[in-house]
């Protein structure tokens, strides 16, 4: 493995367990100083981690912005572990969307509630997980991904923001017309738990890796996604 992806895995291993074990992702000087890097070097290695889709960084700064499936800024999904005995306040994590909260769902195991909304609007959703699956009352639930995959690193907040829950796959077209949104195709609840739990299972891992688009289209076929929507085309490298 190249150096500089080596590197990267290191990085990426220092920020995932920071999230899970703090519910918040280290600082740069700390995680500067757990990978004994200078500010420049790890800059540097936060570029190759962005480069491989590893991390999302703020514009113009080398920090993280998003180290999927975990936000580090507010976002629409807040997956809450359940409260210790000690604490003052629920242990959570924001997700860019319901994939990747069933991703963070996966990490944490146990019992999890993910708040949403319907279709990003008025009313609140929970959908209650243990050990990454869903219960059974919404594991049928309709996930709109409205972006194919083959696009989503074109804007990943855009295709992010646009993977919602909805009552009824019927509701999905008056809402895209509705919103101006492309319409792409319905998931099951359990389903994209499935593809979550494939995707993010070693996401935490120290010998973590960013899947290749071969391996990331191998993910999609396993977890059932097979049409033509997730077809990631001749794309080579890092996906």
């Amino acid at each position: 493995m190249p150096a500089d992806i080596a590197a990267a895995g290191r990085l990426h291993y220092e920020m995932v367990r920071g999230l899970l074990e703090r519910g918040a992702c280290p600082a740069n000087r700390e995680l500067a100083a757990s990978l004994d890097l200078s500010a420049g070097a790890l800059a540097e290695t936060m570029a190759a981690l962005a480069a491989l889709h590893g991390v999302v960084l703020h514009p113009h700064v080398a920090e993280p912005w998003i180290v999927h499936p975990f936000s580090l800024t507010p976002t629409l999904n807040f997956v809450e572990a359940p409260r210790a005995r000690d604490a003052a306040a629920s242990r959570g994590w924001w997700a860019p969307c319901v994939w990747c909260a069933f991703g963070i769902a996966v990490l944490a195991g146990g019992e999890v509630a993910i708040h949403t909304r319907w279709a990003a609007e008025t009313t609140p959703l929970v959908l209650r997980v243990k050990d990454g699956e869903p219960d059974s009352d919404s594991a049928g639930l309709p996930v709109h991904f409205a972006i194919p995959p083959a696009r989503a690193w074109d804007n990943v907040h855009r295709h992010c923001s646009l993977v919602l829950p909805f009552r009824s796959a019927a509701d999905i077209a008056p809402w895209c017309a509705r919103h101006h949104q492309p319409q792409g195709e319905a998931v099951p609840l359990r389903q994209v738990a499935l593809l979550a739990r494939l995707w993010y299972g070693e996401h935490a891992r120290s010998d973590w890796r960013k899947w290749t688009v071969a391996e990331a289209q191998a993910i999609f076929s396993a977890a059932g996604l097979r049409s033509a929507f997730w077809n990631l085309g001749e794309q080579t490298g890092r996906y």
